[in-house]
């Protein structure tokens, strides 16, 4: 299973945990759905994201990719891990009502909801230590706002949303309108340009996190997931996302792929000890 720009429940993972994964995914894919709807109104999303929660919890009625969330995880024997996905729908109904982001403390806050809780459900489906959550939510968060940086425009005309700090524009110049023009100006450049900083500055964070996880299968995933990331912010750097589609390249998942086979077959070193975890 695949996102647009980075592997999803991929066959990196130990077989036995790809069904709550894919579940997992399924119940999220539905809620994006759901909140980015142009035929439904924000009441009627609400209701139906409302479903999806009664669903995780196993209540009825309920959404049926809550129940099968709900389902798979008491298979596995992970009941309760159906929080990370409720914890997610907070950012799905901030969506539907859209609510722009004041500055970088608010945009962060939102991508704890929409972005975070996806790596601290896998650290938990594998049973690793929370100490590696701070660095799973930098690699999350910063893949949050790489796919931002992509969508800039499509946010703005079709769902009128925007996801770049309101501080950062009115420093650098630019307006909310200025998203619906062919090409970036000199202000939109520049707040773009402030947020992949902190993109690569959480890249950075999340470079420690393979060297902690315990499963070989996850270290792989994330290897991949982040050299895709390094590329597509290379390539958003570059490259103005309002008059061309930016995208990792056939080359970037190759060689990204290289690099979590390498994960795979090389001899495990000695673990890392991630800061505020005992040796």
């Amino acid at each position: 299973m695949e996102t647009e720009n980075f592997p999803v429940g991929s066959r990196l993972l130990p077989a036995r945990l790809r069904p709550p994964v894919h579940a997992f995914y399924a119940v999220v894919r539905a809620a994006d759905d759901i909140a980015d709807a142009t035929d439904l109104d924000p009441a009627d999303k609400h209701a139906r994201l409302d479903l999806i929660e009664a669903g995780l919890r196993g209540r009825t009625p309920g959404d049926p990719r809550g129940h099968a969330l709900h389902a798979a995880l008491v298979a596995a024997g992970q009941t309760g891990l159906e929080r990370h996905a409720i914890d997610m729908l907070a950012a799905f109904r901030a969506d539907i009502d859209a609510r722009p982001c004041a500055d970088w403390d608010g945009l962060r806050a939102y991508c704890r909801s929409s972005a975070d809780p996806v790596g601290r459900y896998l650290l938990d489906l594998h049973g690793e230590a929370e100490a590696d959550r701070e660095a799973a939510d930098a690699l999350c968060t910063a893949l949050q706002l790489l796919n931002h940086g992509q969508d800039l425009g499509e946010d703005w005309r079709d769902l009128g949303r925007i996801y770049l700090p309101a501080d950062w524009l009115a420093e650098a110049g630019a307006a909310p309108d200025d998203l619906g023009a062919a090409a970036l100006t000199p202000g939109l450049r520049a707040a773009l340009d402030r947020m992949l900083d902190c993109c690569e500055t959480l890249l950075a964070r999340a470079g420690a996190l393979p060297g902690t996880v315990r499963s070989r299968r996850l270290r792989a995933e994330i290897t991949v997931i982040r050299a895709l990331a390094l590329r597509l912010l290379a390539r958003l750097r570059r490259s103005d996302p309002l008059a061309t589609r930016v995208a990792p390249a056939r080359g970037d998942w190759l060689r990204a792929g290289l690099r979590g086979g390498v994960v795979l077959v090389a001899p495990r070193r000695a673990r890392r000890t991630a800061p505020g975890r005992a040796a």
